[in-house]
């Protein structure tokens, strides 16, 4: 059973959602694109807890990221599909690799995964993490997005800023020749960041998977073959 809704020729029927007066006219399409969104019935059928487990997938597929062992942290984590599909590839519930899922909401336990509800821009987030892993980790992924205002210039400064940090946490946990993988925008991702990245990294590129809807302005930055952390600069005497 598929879960959708068919005609008599067979053919997938468009669901309407009726006008609710509580319910915002944004809401009420949020809802109906949902409700219409293969990758969303698709998720519910294979067991994934969202669409966003897709993205990963066809970014995986492209990128080749999710080795075997690998040791990985999955900041803003849930509910927990990103976590669930690198748990699948590393091999985690037949004992390799390890990863470390962070948000601030709870997320139900996956099986494998050290989940840890807190801040990863708490002064001791790194240090913490790294206690978790073991040693440093191998990769991080970000699939957070800054809450937006609907104000262009504002949303992009958040967009920006949010993927910066989540960069820096990145440099300070990350082995040499580890990635960083983060959700940006069309736009979002110029300038001195991309600088930064391209310092820090052998390698950057933008993807934008089928998953992500072709009305969205979303897209992926990867940033391959970490160079390390920059070395402290020596007290003066």
């Amino acid at each position: 059973m598929s879960g959708e809704t068919r005609g008599p020729d067979g053919r997938p029927l468009k669901v309407r959602v009726k006008n609710a007066r509580s319910r915002t006219t944004s809401s009420q399409k949020w809802l109906q694109r949902q409700l219409n969104d293969p990758y969303v019935a698709r998720a519910k059928r294979e067991g994934w807890r969202s669409r966003a487990a897709f993205k990963l997938i066809e970014i995986d597929e492209k990128a080749r990221l999710l080795k075997r062992g690998l040791r990985i942290v999955d900041l803003g984590a849930a509910p927990g599909g990103w976590s669930q599909v690198a748990a699948k590839k590393i091999g985690l519930e037949e004992g390799q690799g390890r990863i470390v899922a962070i948000d601030l909401l709870e997320i139900d336990p996956i099986p494998g995964v050290i989940f840890q509800q807190m801040d990863f821009l708490a002064d001791d987030a790194p240090e913490r993490l790294l206690k978790l892993m073991d040693g440093p980790a191998d990769l991080v992924l970000s699939d957070m997005a800054a809450n937006t205002t609907g104000h262009r210039k504002t949303d992009h400064l958040r967009i920006v800023g949010l993927v910066e940090l989540a960069a820096d946490f990145a440099r300070k946990v990350l082995a040499p020749g580890g990635a960083f993988l983060a959700k940006v925008f069309q736009g979002g991702t110029e300038g001195e960041l991309l600088a930064d990245l391209k310092r820090d990294f052998a390698q950057v590129k933008h993807i934008k998977p089928a998953a992500s809807r072709a009305d969205s302005a979303e897209l992926y930055v990867l940033a391959t073959g970490f160079r390390g952390a920059p070395a402290a600069e020596p007290d003066e005497a």
